[in-house]
């Protein structure tokens, strides 16, 4: 897996096959699918999705300041369709 330090940066993304994972300072952000074979390439993926998990639960362990929850983003706004 690439070097991936959790909650460090606003751009860093990494894949998994087609499972992506997008770095933020306040949230990492996880989506699409991943398949998990039972194979030595099933293994290397899941290897690679708990060596993930384990870089956010210490991440998150070390921060001292970790709030009970974050703020949530602001609410978009919805602006008339000028096609319609």
């Amino acid at each position: 897996m690439t070097k991936f330090q959790p909650f460090a940066d606003d751009s860093a993304s990494l894949r998994i096959n087609d499972l992506t994972v997008e770095n933020g300072t306040d949230k990492v952000s996880i989506y699409g699918s991943l398949d998990l074979t039972r194979d030595k390439e099933g293994l290397q993926k899941a290897r690679a999705l708990k060596g993930l998990a384990d870089a956010v639960v210490k991440a998150l362990s070390q921060d001292k300041d970790l709030p009970d929850k974050v703020q949530p983003d602001e609410a978009t706004q919805q602006v008339k369709n000028p096609f319609a």
